[in-house]
């Protein structure tokens, strides 16, 4: 299995999927939380914030309002 700390991109999680002939759960759950972390980190590093969301039809959630630290 690709080690989480690596991110992969969806082309190396298919191409891997591609390999296994042994399919049980937690083979499945293990590519379902390496695709879901990857789509995270996209959504991280995304260059304008809420494009994915607006890309896929999602609504873009609004942010939150951030506390400021006292001095």
């Amino acid at each position: 299995m690709v080690s989480p700390m690596c991110r992969p991109t969806l082309a190396d999680l298919w191409r891997e999927a591609g390999e296994i002939d042994d399919w049980n759960i937690e083979v499945v759950a293990a590519f379902m939380r390496a695709a879901y972390g990857k789509g995270y980190c996209d959504a991280l590093t995304e260059d304008s914030p809420g494009s994915l969301c607006e890309e896929h039809g999602y609504r873009v959630p609004a942010r939150r309002a951030t506390a400021t630290p006292e001095a």
